[in-house]
């Protein structure tokens, strides 16, 4: 089997933030940081060279397949704010309709900037994913 890519580094969170090349994504990734800290209690590590992850979980595939990944986090892409662990729409559809611009993908959220969503919303949907036990979501 090949190699999962993903995985924890030690490169400091807060400084590949403070590196970004675009300006406006350091701040959103700062206020990001703040917030899955603050909801989740975790400390943000870097999984792979992009992703800002928090806590982690173990799986196993019924091919037999395991791996470690993290719970809940995000990535400040430049074209979108990537963000991972929120819950299916099933779960909070009236959080999911409060939410504001967003797009949704098969693993993840898509968000242009922090300020075209309710962070209350936000902060509640990372929650509902955080103490979810289907962490596929």
């Amino acid at each position: 089997m090949s190699d999962v890519g993903t995985r924890p580094t030690d490169q400091d969170p807060y400084e590949f933030v403070d590196t970004l090349p675009v300006v406006r994504r350091r701040a959103h990734g700062r206020l990001l940081m703040e917030i899955w800290r603050e909801v989740t209690g975790e400390e943000p590590v870097m999984w792979g060279p992009t992703m800002i992850g928090f806590g982690s979980y173990d799986y196993t595939y019924d091919s037999g397949w395991s791996g470690t990944f993290f719970r809940s986090g995000f990535s400040p892409r430049k074209a979108a704010l990537s963000l991972y662990g929120l819950p299916p729409t099933e779960a909070a559809p009236e959080l999911w309709e409060r939410l504001g611009k967003h797009r949704r993908g098969a693993s993840c959220t898509y968000v242009n900037k922090p300020e075209d969503v309710d962070l209350e919303v936000l902060r509640e949907l990372i929650r509902i994913g955080w103490e979810s036990e289907d962490t596929s979501c």
